[in-house]
């Protein structure tokens, strides 16, 4: 009876021990392979959930957690725990133009010119994008309406800031009072009056070939704020007449396509058309020089 008792208690003693280390297997364990860390919250929540099936052996639970316990004291970190580091912050190099703003390929002749110029805000002249470049190749593009003004120095914003530096306002001829010069050659536009520059140069687009704008000394003859064109039949805005059916008006189309022309007259931005028209009266002088690329 004796031994059968034993036996009996050797065998549950058994089943319990077996069943106990089982039922371990649930607990949240520690890769120490250095492979993948912590198992994944998942996991986790998966073997100690609602669904997860009893564990009958709550001394060992018990001990396990104690052990946890005593290990985080000692400064380790929980097996449940897991830490999130934030983000290392990221640097901007300053040399790396800013977003929205691409170089282009006529960088440091734009910023040449700018720089002649003046007037558009802060450029370096070094073939380089900057924030700085980039605003002030923004405001001279929105001022002579080269579309797309978003501050990339290409052919077309090249090609207007190259005129406009070399235009040479002494070469207009001027007397008293006012008078409206044109550069056929670089197609620009100014204003003086009693030998000072009122109207810095701007961009206009004359006759195309076979319809030459000519070179001379003229006056204002006609004017009227908003002129129909039969021949064309289309509104001039600002027409100011000064030699046969020639005049200055507001373009009626874009004023940077260079494959077309007007059929003599000179083509103002909105802006200019207007500034011209008030400085403008019959009788003002206008001196034409140079001759248009091409007529």
């Amino acid at each position: 009876m004796v031994s059968a008792h034993f036996g009996t208690r050797l065998v549950a003693l058994v089943a319990v021990t077996l069943f106990g280390v089982g039922a371990c297997a649930f607990d949240p364990q520690t890769d120490q392979s250095g492979a993948g860390g912590l198992r994944p919250a998942g996991d986790v929540e998966d073997a100690t959930g609602a669904s997860a099936p009893p564990t009958p052996d709550r001394k060992k639970d018990d001990s396990d957690q104690e052990k946890n316990d005593s290990d985080r004291k000692k400064g380790e970190p929980s097996p449940t725990a897991t830490t999130t580091r934030p983000p290392a912050p990221t640097r901007t190099p300053t040399s790396k133009p800013p977003s929205g703003c691409p170089q282009g390929e006529r960088q440091r002749e734009v910023e040449r010119h700018l720089a002649q110029l003046g007037g558009f805000g802060r450029v370096t002249v070094d073939g380089r994008q900057s924030a700085a470049d980039c605003e002030a190749i923004k405001r001279f593009q929105r001022r002579y309406d080269i579309r797309p003004a978003h501050g990339r120095a290409g052919p077309t914003t090249a090609d207007v800031a190259r005129r406009l530096a070399e235009t040479d306002t002494d070469r207009c001829r001027a007397g008293s009072g006012t008078t409206f010069c044109v550069d056929l050659t670089r197609q620009t536009v100014w204003a003086i009056r009693d030998g000072r520059v009122v109207v810095p140069p701007t961009v206009t687009r004359t006759g195309m070939s076979g319809y030459a704008t000519p070179s001379g000394t003229y006056r204002i003859n006609f004017r009227n704020v908003k002129e129909w064109s039969d021949p064309y039949e289309v509104w001039l805005p600002y027409w100011q007449r000064f030699v046969g059916g020639i005049g200055f008006h507001q373009t009626t189309t874009y004023l940077h396509d260079k494959s077309i022309g007007s059929h003599g007259c000179v083509n103002l931005l909105p802006s200019d058309a207007r500034r011209l028209w008030e400085l403008g009266k019959v009788g003002t002088r206008v001196h034409v020089i140079g001759r248009r690329p091409g007529t």
